[in-house]
């Protein structure tokens, strides 16, 4: 009701984001509550119609020339909503609306995002030596998906007692049971 009453970019975006990631709402879970991460999610059960929407939305906010955050946003959600599988992504035009983003919007949680993304896009080093310029920064030490990633990456790399160490941190700041559980997984699985 808001876009037909307030038709700006940045209500678009808003909305796009919104059905972007509701579209993918019941993939995110399994039955058991167990989280799914965005790579292993079964993308049959994402939303074919939110998506649409949600893509059409940014389109019509991004040719207006005038979209802000949420606009950015809504186009990273809509590059991964279009990817029929996780290794269709286009990583690299994600990296480019992240450098975007954060130039409108600096923020150490969207330089972790543009992290991860840049670590699909050039590996795990390339993500893991951003994170640890954030870390030293003193920013995000006591955010639990700044360690986790640092894990992930670590992990990747075979650093495993690094990687140990991160999810340990990232448990220990952790409150959510699902976000607890897979992390206590990821733990276990190195061993």
């Amino acid at each position: 009701m808001l876009v037909e009453l307030l038709p700006e970019p940045e209500v678009m975006g808003l909305l796009a984001l919104m059905l972007l990631h509701e579209s993918r709402r019941l993939a995110r879970t399994s039955v058991s509550g167990e989280l799914i991460v965005l790579d292993e999610q079964d993308r049959s059960l994402w939303d074919a119609e939110m998506i649409a929407e949600g893509c059409a939305l940014v389109e019509r906010a991004l040719t207006t020339r005038r979209f802000g955050p949420y606009c950015l946003q809504a186009a990273i959600a809509a590059v991964h909503a279009e990817a029929l599988t996780a290794g269709e992504t286009d990583w690299p035009q994600i990296v480019g609306l992240y450098d975007v983003l954060l130039r409108a919007m600096p923020s150490p949680v969207i330089e972790l995002n543009r992290a991860a993304a840049l670590a699909k896009r050039d590996g795990p080093l390339a993500g893991l030596t951003l994170i640890e310029g954030i870390l030293q920064r003193g920013e995000l030490l006591d955010y639990h998906l700044a360690h986790s990633a640092r894990a992930e990456f670590c992990r990747q790399l075979g650093r495993v007692d690094q990687a140990r160490a991160a999810y340990e941190r990232a448990l220990e700041l952790t409150q959510q049971v699902p976000e607890r559980r897979f992390i206590e997984g990821r733990l276990k699985a190195l061993e």
